[in-house]
């Protein structure tokens, strides 16, 4: 009995030989708090709605959550590091994020081993005092532990999670649903080509234009609404000190005439005249799931998002998506992955899915670096030096040196079921590198030429098929020369002749290789590093 009390102490002296600096216990309406450190700390309560001030810097602040409330709240607002542990806690806001970061440095959120917690938003209205996430952060946020996350924003312009530095994730079990529609949602359009008496350029419709030219001005429709909307967008109209389309900056628009009045006034709408009306919306708070205004970095564990109302992206990083590992499976209406700069694939095993747009979607072209920067042979982004790409627009936009989307390994499913112009895998006109892992994409692209690896890229041996058709949770195998079969896929929805980028650590140069479904059999040889198959 003695070794046996010896064995099993341990075991239940952890909670209460590892206390937190502060407990929060949730109850209904209250919340109950026990507060362990208390110099440099503040801590507020409303029922239960809970405030945090910490003013240390050099102590990691470590806070404890458990318990259930359907109208709570914690605002944490710390000058250092901080902790927030989540042991089975099913918190609910009727208003705003249930879990309100105003963090100057990282803050670990973690799931313990064995726990399961979920935190929901119902309301994102009063933007302006409350912030529309389930989780919303001002700098670096982590989430780790072995437990379970459940993030639920049902609420119409609630993201899942919110942050405006580097989101990273490992070994946590993270699921992140958003249903409610978009916030503030109203016509987009941009007026004032000209402005002035000569009224500058001619209104037009998007459905009068070619699809890959209509995809950059989507590209650059989505990057202005973000930057508009965050308040960091530098230009007054397209005539600022950025260039634009004044052609007095490096790579901007040539002047339309030799007057003033020819540049571009403030964006105005498309009743202005010579207004330009995209025929688009502008949202002012899209449903997203996990957004970030830095990197969004997945080490391991397993990571689900689901987003169903039009526009909400899955995974978003503006500054890129990294994904080292894990389990990551998104399905979303708008891009399911989406960065305004590389999107890195090294190990990770992804299924990404969209309805209505680009499975994966890489915009490493800044189109608002020195005006449209490469649109339409008008002026190139320093990375942009190239020529256009075959069937690019005449004048062209020239090609990044760079690659947009790198995969080194781990199997990269990226499926869109919207048809032409979106695509699996797009990074418009840079190239996909890849190196090793599995890839099959599922796309229409831009007349049947998606985004693909060059020769030089493609240092693991690739094909493009064009052609295939896709028909819903029907086998697609892949064989080589002796028979064998090196992989099977199903897709769960339907589109005739897919453009598919596939490849495999199986593929070698010169070798043969056949894809076969109910309806379809393509054998090709892999003659050089990168083929096109029709």
């Amino acid at each position: 009995m003695r070794q046996l009390l010896l064995w099993v102490l341990p075991f239940l002296m952890v909670d209460v030989c590892k206390a937190e600096d502060i407990t929060i216990r949730f109850n209904g309406s209250t919340a109950k708090v026990e507060q362990q450190t208390k110099d440099s700390v503040n801590v507020t309560v409303e029922g239960s709605h809970v405030s945090i001030e910490s003013f240390y810097q050099a102590h990691k602040l470590s806070v404890l959550l458990t318990g259930r409330s359907d109208d709570g709240q914690l605002v944490l607002k710390t000058a250092g590091k901080a902790k927030v542990k989540l042991n089975n806690l099913n918190l609910t806001s009727q208003e705003g994020a249930p879990l309100w970061l105003k963090n100057k440095k990282k803050v670990e959120i973690i799931a313990p081993e064995r726990t399961k917690s979920s935190l929901s938003i119902t309301a994102c209205d009063d933007t302006l005092n409350h912030k529309s996430a389930v989780i919303w952060a001002k700098d670096k946020i982590l989430f780790s532990g072995k437990g379970t996350l459940d993030i639920v924003a049902t609420g119409d312009g609630c993201r899942g999670i919110k942050c405006k530095d580097d989101i990273t994730i490992e070994d946590i079990t993270l699921n992140v649903t958003t249903s409610g529609n978009h916030l503030g949602e109203k016509p987009f359009s941009m007026g004032g080509f000209g402005g002035g008496p000569m009224g500058g350029m001619p209104q037009f419709h998007p459905d009068s234009i070619p699809e890959d030219v209509k995809k950059q001005f989507e590209n650059m429709r989505k990057e202005f609404e973000e930057r508009m909307k965050d308040g960091d967008f530098p230009m007054g109209g397209f005539g600022g000190p950025m260039g634009g389309f004044n052609g007095h900056a490096e790579g901007g628009f040539p002047a339309f005439n030799d007057s003033a009045s020819a540049h571009f006034p403030p964006f105005r709408g498309g009743d202005a005249p010579g207004g330009m009306d995209f025929g688009k919306h502008k949202y002012v708070s899209p449903a997203k799931g996990i957004s970030s205004k830095g990197q969004v970095i997945i080490h391991s564990g397993n990571v689900t998002v689901r987003t169903s109302t039009p526009g909400a992206e899955g995974i978003e990083g503006k500054e890129g998506v990294v994904l080292n590992g894990g389990n990551v499976d998104v399905l979303a209406t708008d891009d399911a992955i989406n960065a305004n700069a590389c999107i890195e694939f090294n190990g990770a095993q992804v299924m990404a899915i969209s309805t209505t747009n680009d499975a994966v979607d890489a915009n490493l072209v800044d189109f608002f670096a020195g005006g449209f920067g490469g649109f339409g042979g008008f002026g190139a982004n320093q990375a942009t030096q190239g020529t256009p790409p075959e069937g690019g627009v005449e004048g062209g936009s020239p090609a990044a040196s760079d690659p947009a989307i790198i995969i080194r390994g781990g199997t990269v499913y990226a499926w869109s079921q919207r048809g032409m112009p979106e695509e699996g895998l797009d990074c418009d006109f840079s190239p996909i590198e890849i190196s090793g892992g599995k890839v099959f994409s599922v796309g229409a692209g831009m007349g049947d030429m998606p985004s693909v690896p060059t020769q030089e890229t493609a240092k693991q041996a690739t094909a493009l098929l064009i052609g295939i058709n896709i028909a819903k949770d029907e086998p697609i195998q892949i064989y080589d020369s002796k028979g064998k079969l090196i992989d099977t896929i199903t897709v769960p929805f339907s589109l005739n002749r897919s453009s598919s980028l596939i490849t495999s650590p199986l593929f070698n140069t010169g070798e043969t290789y056949t894809v076969r479904t109910k309806n379809y059999e393509k054998t090709f040889t892999l003659s050089e590093n990168f083929v096109t198959i029709r």
